[in-house]
């Protein structure tokens, strides 16, 4: 089951302590892999481009944290979310479009990676250690962004909004992926890098790990995690000190 956050510094006595928690193999049959702001950097060009899509609107009151907000949520969510801020008379297809016309752009020359992300999928891949996809995009935006970060034929399996009916903070996504790899939730890791979908993880059953990308863990997210890690590199580390490779490759 997932441990608390370890802390960064310490006495002797917290280094022992640390020692023995990181000795502790996890049995492990799957790792879940979220996409947007975990392995893709994408986020923040999705927030830019809605604030920008909402101040073009006419709309300049306090959007910014409006969108942060949405860090982590499914489309229709955040759509349900402007509706009731600003009413039925919000213009949610003029700024649709605007979002959309300014994601594309800023996506045009190139689809970053977030650091780690080749080698943690290269360390997976070595081991043979079953792997998916876990995003709250529909699975249109899923292939096409997958592809145009240079990553689509990684995965075998991949789950996205359109395969099931509730998203993240929802376990539904999370529970079903395990199930596609036929494998229980409590045998998954699954690595997140919002609130609403380390909520969607833990909820499932998996052992979470948070790798924070626009919005840094609430008090409850860390209380929820396994972990929470600087970058994908750090949780490559991890799973090698848990001896999740180990196994694998036994």
């Amino acid at each position: 089951m997932p441990v608390p956050e370890l802390p960064a510094k310490g006495g002797r006595g917290t280094t022992r302590r640390r020692e023995r928690r990181v000795s502790k193999r996890w049995t492990v049959s799957a790792v879940l892999l979220d996409m947007d702001g975990t392995l893709l950097d994408t986020e923040k060009v999705y927030f830019d481009s809605l604030v920008a899509a909402l101040n073009g609107c006419g709309y300049n009151d306090d959007v910014v944290s409006l969108c942060r907000s949405m860090v982590g949520l499914p489309g229709p969510v955040c759509e349900a979310m402007l509706l009731d801020r600003y009413g039925s008379a919000f213009p949610l297809a003029e700024v649709n479009r605007a979002f959309i016309l300014n994601r594309d752009r800023m996506f045009e020359a190139t689809l970053p990676l977030k650091s780690g992300t080749i080698e943690l999928l290269d360390g997976l891949a070595a081991t043979n250690c079953p792997m998916a996809i876990v995003t709250s995009s529909s699975r249109r935006t899923a292939e096409r962004h997958l592809a145009l970060a240079g990553i689509r034929d990684r995965f075998d399996t991949l789950l996205t909004l359109d395969d099931v009916t509730h998203g993240k903070p929802d376990p539904e996504l999370y529970l079903t992926a395990a199930a596609r790899l036929g494998v229980i939730p409590q045998a998954c890791v699954a690595v997140e890098d919002s609130n609403h979908g380390v909520a969607a993880a833990h909820a499932a059953g998996a052992i979470t790990l948070m790798v924070p990308d626009m919005a840094q863990p609430t008090a409850e997210t860390r209380t929820r995690c396994a972990a929470v890690l600087p970058d994908l590199n750090a949780v490559l580390a991890l799973l090698r000190e848990r001896g999740v490779f180990a196994r694998q490759s036994s």
